[in-house]
């Protein structure tokens, strides 16, 4: 179980703050991730319909296994972001390919901001692509959007992940793509 009162990685944004990761508290993290996940712009999140309770459920089964977290990203100790590391060799994704042992998956959703900041959804995928890196056990992300969710689709792409195929999952036609460190660091050299 990881301990759920520290922050796991942190950086500094020049014109921003500092961006942080911690894991979820799920009790006291409820009602920020049920407003978050049963909003329209979160609609690939798969929660729309769902209700609190619904959504806690969710979120403790995916606490109650081993290979599968939830962390909350914060902007100043403000939560900004929901963000998800799996171990992709013990998910589902496993069947639709050659899974190493330290490939990782992510998702991640960004929170409707107040206040428009430049770069900043960027910047949030910068921070958990970072995150992932400094990891020692993981070598290589991988993602699975929904083939529609375009907006994630460009943010991948900048990062540097290489988009292999489509693959039909349980609830969405995903598109499979995989970053190294490598990759993404030169996507970024780019920017």
């Amino acid at each position: 179980m990881i301990s759920t009162n520290r922050i796991v990685f942190s950086r500094e944004i020049e014109g921003i703050g500092t961006m942080s990761i911690r894991p979820i508290q799920l009790d006291s993290d409820i009602d920020t991730l049920f407003s978050w996940v049963t909003k329209p712009y979160a609609k690939y999140w798969g929660m729309l319909g769902q209700t609190r309770d619904e959504v806690k459920q969710s979120y403790q089964e995916i606490e109650d296994n081993n290979h599968h977290h939830t962390y909350i990203g914060l902007l100043n100790d403000t939560p900004i972001f929901l963000m998800e590391r799996y171990k992709a060799s013990e998910d589902i994704i496993a069947s639709h390919y050659a899974a190493l042992d330290n490939d990782y998956g992510m998702h991640i959703l960004v929170a409707p901001v107040e206040k428009r900041i430049p770069k900043f959804t960027w910047e949030v995928f910068r921070t958990v692509m970072e995150y992932f890196f400094s990891l020692s056990f993981v070598n290589r992300v991988v993602v699975e959007p929904d083939k529609n969710n375009d907006k994630i689709h460009l943010l991948n792409k900048k990062a540097g992940f290489v988009y292999h195929k489509e693959i039909e999952l349980p609830h969405k036609v995903a598109s499979l793509a995989f970053c190294t460190e490598k990759l993404y660091q030169e996507a970024i050299k780019k920017i």
